[in-house]
């Protein structure tokens, strides 16, 4: 794993010890970041099961100003942790140990709202659409924000969750990517 392009390209990234998480792949992240990008004036975001880290560095290295990285796992956390610092983007962001849930309710009490959200939970808990709901339902994407869900190909996503609207969705083998914005 590496950093794809931007202001970090090429540096290499620690993927998270164990079995428990599996990172999103080069080629992955590479599509992404054509999807949704690929380059960055600023903004913030929000990579809620963040493993190693790699969807958030690769938007910071891509010119977002900040991200908020969480993971429940310590691994994860420590991982994220060690990979910021091997890129000198500490200062640019925050790291914590939370469930997604308690993670979100925090970030409200913040009144923060994010640029780009990256969504990467275990494939198997299905959580995304209850997930997407409370994203919308208390306004924690920006205006002109995006949504990266990443989750497995056999398993299709709602188009609409309240206003939020999937504009894309990409198949990679066994992954797939959904893209969500605010409609219309």
């Amino acid at each position: 794993m590496r950093v794809i392009s931007g202001t970090h390209k090429g540096l290499p990234l620690k993927a998270v010890p164990g079995k428990d998480t599996r990172p999103t792949t080069d080629k992955v992240k590479e599509s992404i970041f054509n999807m949704i990008g690929p380059y960055f004036s600023g903004g913030l975001g929000l990579d809620l099961f963040a493993g190693s880290g790699g969807l958030g560095i690769e938007a910071l290295s891509r010119g977002f100003s900040k991200v908020i990285f969480v993971d429940r796992q310590m691994k994860a956390v420590q991982t994220v942790k060690t990979n910021l610092e091997a890129c000198r983007l500490t200062e640019q962001s925050e790291v914590y140990r939370n469930d997604a849930d308690r993670a979100l309710k925090a970030l409200l009490k913040r009144e923060l709202v994010f640029d780009g959200i990256f969504l990467d939970p275990p494939y198997k808990q299905r959580q995304l659409e209850r997930l997407l709901a409370i994203i919308e339902e208390h306004d924690l994407l920006a205006k002109d924000g995006f949504i990266v869900c990443e989750h497995g190909s056999e398993h299709s996503l709602q188009e609409e969750i309240g206003r939020l609207r999937q504009v894309r969705v990409e198949t990679y083998g066994v992954i797939r990517v959904s893209i969500y914005k605010w409609g219309k």
